[in-house]
């Protein structure tokens, strides 16, 4: 999961419903590879959905779907095929 997927599942009412404050805590303490996590889905998109490399940055950068930042996403395609 991104940064925000976790923060946003930590605090919601259908998920953990932690307090701003303590997800936020949490998230600032998390010993977390963003770029890993990012990678590591853009790898399960291609392999799962075959989707094209512009499908899966925009999929991990929607806010609907992987909510990754715009240079995580940027990173797991420059290692999609490492």
């Amino acid at each position: 999961m991104s940064k925000q997927g976790v923060y946003d599942q930590l605090v919601s009412e259908y998920g953990e419903q932690f307090s701003a404050p303590a997800a936020q805590y949490a998230i600032d303490n998390v010993k977390a590879d963003w770029n890993a996590n990012a990678l590591a889905a853009a790898k399960s998109y291609q392999s799962t959905l075959n989707m094209s490399p512009a499908a899966i940055h925009d999929q991990l950068t929607s806010s609907y779907g992987g909510k990754f930042t715009q240079a995580e996403a940027d990173y797991a395609l420059a290692h999609l095929n490492d």
